[in-house]
């Protein structure tokens, strides 16, 4: 063993190296830090890997429907968990977060939100429809039907107008606290017109307007951000009742922390169940099979090439680095299937884990988890090219520009929710002519598919408020900057004036005798003379 010397006080002492004992003490401590900041990602991944063994081990069991039910109760509790602080996460986030930013600042970083989740969600759509023509799934599919696959059909005869109108009505609720768990559709009635005794009587369908059970959050969102716009703008009088929001926010957060303990468990028979459920599985992914490969490589490519890069295009940070804190609100989002049941999670791990401000992420991320859907916009052009494939139906440009917007536009008003995405596939094959009764085979292989979904959808999400983030911190060193440079202008303008004012009293003082700085030779041959005109007056 070496020994190394030092000086103490002028005096060589030998130094012995630290023994092994404390060595190994150190990296047990490193471990046991590692185990501790990582706890939680640990037992959410073990609990998605004990889930499917656990799933295996209980399907041979072969439950009754009953007995499944029973089976999945522990994932059910977590989704209610999970459920039930979506709608004041999601109002008090956005209004503390709108009253928070400056109304500038506000639109500025709204505009840029807007533009980020627009162009996302177009490059999503159009990855799916050229997949679904490289892939060609439904080409040599015509023998697949329901009947083969014992599979109910999907009825749905929703024009593909009042999709859209119902889309703008859902964005101003009429009943603000129904829309915590209803939200507007558009139902049909048949009304006869004309006379019986003529024999001119026929049918007319009438749009009629209706209340489906599920949370319209479209509505809450659209009112929290104006309501948190409305507070900033009363100043002094409206701080109390954002005080009162961002404190109902804050204890959220802290339910969400104590919730997060459940998750690996939730997680665990929320997953085995799912296997526990499947029927013949074999015969689905066989049959489907190039439709699922094409939809999850489609996820793999935007989620894994296209959103990092263009977060560090804005950024220039690694953009896996970034997503290495968000494990836990992804492995919710894939055993859970639902943006809006991740979103307390995807909150808690952003602001933690990323150092993301909090005004940044409680504006943006309730606002994505509604209308970011980049993962849905992806399996829904494929579905409905391999839709149209499965019918012999031969698209043309313009029917593949209309998937592509109407893909983007339906994406938006998709529900955060297991399936949410699978009834706005109705409305672009009704906006290309396409029949809905096969709409089935999606539902039959959507559990496989929302998994990459939704995770793709809420990876959108934290990026977008990552790359806000970022450009949120440029302006404001811009703004200290500019701020720092206007201090030293001032400061040198106060200079000059007081040099200004000193040679002004100078030259107006009848007390005073000046000389030029250029005199010195002069000067000291003139002491006496001064010193005579002084005493004089």
């Amino acid at each position: 063993m070496e020994e190394k010397k030092s000086e103490l006080n002028g005096h060589a002492v030998s130094v012995s190296p630290a023994p092994v004992q404390k060595q190994q003490h150190s990296r047990t401590d490193k471990l046991l830090l590692f185990l501790r900041r990582n706890l939680m990602v640990i037992l959410t991944v073990s609990g998605v890997l004990v889930g499917v063994g656990l799933g295996l081990l209980v399907r041979r069991a072969e439950l009754t429907r009953a007995q499944m039910s029973y089976f999945a109760f522990p994932g059910e509790l977590l989704l209610r968990m999970l459920k039930m602080v979506i709608v004041p996460l999601v109002v008090c986030s956005l209004v503390s977060g709108a009253a928070s930013l400056d109304t500038r600042a506000l639109g500025k970083l709204g505009g840029v939100a807007v533009a980020y989740f627009l162009i996302t969600t177009l490059i999503a759509s159009a990855i799916g429809v050229a997949l679904a023509f490289i892939i060609k799934p439904g080409e040599g599919a015509g023998a697949l039907n329901t009947q083969n696959l014992a599979l109910e059909s999907v009825s749905t005869n929703k024009e593909t107008a009042d999709s859209f109108l119902d889309l703008a009505r859902n964005l101003f609720p009429a009943n603000l606290v129904a829309a915590a768990f209803r939200s507007y559709a558009t139902d049909y009635k048949m009304i006869a017109v004309g006379n019986i005794t003529n024999g001119t009587l026929s049918y007319q369908k009438v749009p009629v307007g209706t209340e489906t059970d599920g949370m319209n959050i479209l509505g809450l969102v659209m009112f929290a951000m104006v309501f948190g716009v409305a507070l900033r703008k009363l100043g002094a009088e409206g701080e109390e009742l954002i005080r009162f929001f961002n404190a109902f926010n804050d204890a959220t957060m802290v339910l969400v922390s104590w919730i997060m303990w459940y998750v690996p468990i939730g997680i665990m028979f929320l997953v085995g169940s799912k296997i526990v459920e499947m029927e013949d599985v074999v015969l689905l992914v066989t049959s489907l099979g190039k439709y699922i490969f094409a939809s999850i490589l489609g996820h793999i490519i935007h989620g894994g090439i296209v959103l990092p890069l263009i977060y560090f295009g804005f950024t220039r940070k690694n953009p896996f680095s970034f997503l290495s804190g968000l494990i836990t609100p992804f492995t919710t989002a894939f055993a859970t299937c639902s943006s809006s049941a991740t979103l307390p999670s995807m909150m808690k791990c952003v602001e933690e884990n990323n150092g993301v401000d909090k005004r940044i992420s409680r504006f943006i991320l309730p606002i994505g988890a509604t209308v970011n859907m980049d993962g849905a916009a992806i399996f829904q052009c494929i579905a409905a090219v391999f839709i149209a494939q499965l019918n012999n139906f031969e698209l043309n440009a313009g029917q593949i520009f209309t998937i592509l917007v109407t893909a983007t536009a339906s994406s938006v008003g998709a529900a955060g929710i297991p399936a949410g995405g699978i009834i706005t596939i109705a409305i672009i094959l009704e906006a290309i002519g396409l029949p809905t009764n096969d709409l089935s085979l999606m539902l039959a292989v959507d559990w496989i598919v929302d998994r990459t979904t939704t995770v793709v959808n809420v990876e959108g999400d934290a990026l977008g408020a990552g790359i806000l983030h970022h450009i949120n911190e440029k302006e404001l060193k811009k703004q200290r900057h500019l701020e720092g440079l206007q201090e030293e202008q001032e400061l040198a303008e106060v200079r000059v004036e007081v040099v200004a004012n000193i040679r002004a009293e100078e030259e107006t003082s009848p007390l005073v005798t000046h000389q030029k700085q250029g005199d010195d030779s002069s000067s000291r041959d003139t002491i006496g003379e001064k010193d005579g005109m002084e005493s004089v007056l």
